[in-house]
């Protein structure tokens, strides 16, 4: 894509011109060709970046862990990606990493096993013990295993929130509650009839909402949320974070649910990378979030 190859339009402009564009254009593609489009407009230079740490025996248990170089002490963020449970990878959200190690956060981006092979909840039991991994080498990368944050997209977001509110996950991967500072669902799919939808694949046959749906297991001690809303998403229903921070508000948990207007499924995780913070608040929502709620 070129633009303006001819102009006086200031500096500013033109970017503004280019991200404008550049967002448009992901709003009309595929999920893959939009994370791909992102992955070339961002680069890694200056950070330090480890690839494929093992945090399991399976082939996609691994991650890309992202960091500042010379970092010490930075808060620590496990980003989980989305795709219906049954596809997505952590190479595709390279941008996410590159966008919160340059806030300042060590980052990791991790796969995980999809359905329907791998059904609920082996996705979630992944994100915990990446999780543990992922803290145990904290210091390694330049982090502070005491100042974890979580965050997904869709359905990265539902195994997030699942797996730091129902306590039966990070208890068995031996992850201490205390430890998680805050969790930031983006557009996940946290209290829905998944019997309805071709999503059922990714859940036991015979299961039922009650027994999987994240806004059915809120611990009271769970940390403080963070639930981003795309005004435009009719891939996932807003009615989802509106049942989750009910739940959350029942069981006493701090919670925030933030509606972003004229982005949509897509564009909400675009709006992650740097180029793109012109089309929503993305970034700035995650970003002001993990500063409200990180250890000093």
């Amino acid at each position: 894509m070129k633009l303006c190859s001819k102009t006086t339009l200031p500096r500013p402009l033109l970017f503004a011109a280019g991200a404008l564009t550049l967002g448009l254009t992901l709003a009309a593609c595929s999920q893959q060709s939009a994370q791909d489009t992102l992955n070339r407009a961002v680069s890694t230079s200056g950070l330090t970046v480890t690839q494929n740490v093992p945090y399991g025996p399976d082939g996609r248990n691994r991650m890309d862990v992202y960091a500042p170089q010379n970092a010490q002490g930075a808060p620590v963020v496990l980003f989980i990606h989305g795709g219906s449970w049954e596809g997505g990878d952590k190479d595709g959200h390279k941008f996410v990493g590159e966008s919160l190690a340059r806030a300042g956060y060590v980052t990791a981006v991790m796969s995980y096993r999809l359905a329907p092979k791998n059904r609920y909840p082996t996705y979630v039991q992944d994100a915990a013990q990446a999780l543990k991994v992922l803290r145990e080498r904290a210091k390694s990368f330049g982090g502070n295993p005491e100042n974890l944050f979580v965050s997904g997209h869709s359905a990265g977001a539902f195994n997030a929130v699942e797996m730091v509110d129902n306590e039966r996950w990070l208890r068995e991967a031996g992850v201490p509650v205390s430890a998680v500072r805050g969790v930031i669902g983006i557009a996940g799919p946290y209290s829905y009839d998944f019997r309805e939808f071709a999503s059922r694949r990714a859940f036991p046959e015979g299961a039922t909402p009650d027994q999987v749906m994240p806004d059915r297991h809120v611990r009271p001690d769970a940390p403080p949320h963070l639930l981003l809303v795309a005004a435009n998403d009719t891939t996932v229903y807003p009615q989802n974070a509106i049942n989750m921070e009910a739940a959350l508000k029942k069981a006493g948990v701090p919670v925030t649910r933030t509606v972003l207007p004229r982005l949509n499924h897509i564009t909400i995780i675009a709006a992650m990378a740097r180029p793109l913070t012109l089309l929503g608040g993305t970034r700035q929502a995650v970003i002001g979030f993990i500063e409200a709620h990180r250890l000093r």
